[in-house]
């Protein structure tokens, strides 16, 4: 590997572009400690000296405070590390720390954002934000069974908040509160539940 330029991050830490289309972040005192040049070759050994002595550490350290943070899942940790500029082994190295040592579960994970988010978000739109966050669309449609979204009294609350009466609604009213509620993911069956009317000529 040649090391084909050094770019200053900040005060104290340059980034280490490889010739083979990746980049380490390093503080300055160890680009010097493992003398790192541009335009030199760093040896896999060094390589391998780099990993085992600052960036597995520090990759695991840094998950760790996240979780602290917050939870997070396996995925949203992997992009927080990616972000960092932390090279593929030592994110490897410090996400199957965490899982190992049980720190994060994307299971638990799901179950917990279900229970919070049950009485404000619809369905659909869980579905969506644990899809972006990495969890297995099996996985939840498993956890949503367990633990189904009362996406009904989200509407009622909705329509009451908004001081909608449903009986009092012409057919342009009724248009426009359900696109409002669909933008929001509620389904047409239990908006059509709540609002006791068929729309299908609407």
């Amino acid at each position: 590997m040649i090391v084909t330029e050094i770019v200053p991050v900040d005060k104290r830490r340059s980034k280490v572009i490889l010739d083979e289309d990746f980049a380490l972040v390093l503080y300055r005192g160890e680009c010097n400690r493992f003398g790192i040049k541009e335009g030199e070759e760093l040896s896999e050994d060094t390589y391998q000296e780099i990993l085992k002595e600052v960036l597995f550490k520090r990759a695991r350290e840094r998950v760790l405070y996240l979780l602290k943070a917050s939870d997070k899942t396996e995925q949203e940790l992997v992009r927080k590390l990616k972000d960092g500029g932390y090279p593929k082994e030592a994110i490897d190295y410090a996400v199957g720390f965490v899982k190992e040592h049980r720190f994060i579960n994307d299971e638990n994970y799901g179950k917990r954002y279900v229970e919070f988010n049950s009485r404000r978000k619809s369905e659909k739109q869980i579905q969506f934000e644990l899809q972006r966050k990495g969890l297995d669309k099996e996985i939840i449609r498993d956890i949503l069974k367990e633990q189904p979204v009362d996406e009904e009294a989200q509407i009622q609350a909705y329509i009451r908040k908004k001081r909608i009466d449903p009986k009092e609604l012409d057919r342009k009213e009724r248009s426009k509160v359900m696109a409002s509620l669909g933008r929001k993911g509620f389904s047409y069956e239990a908006v059509n539940r709540v609002l006791g009317a068929n729309f299908d000529d609407i």
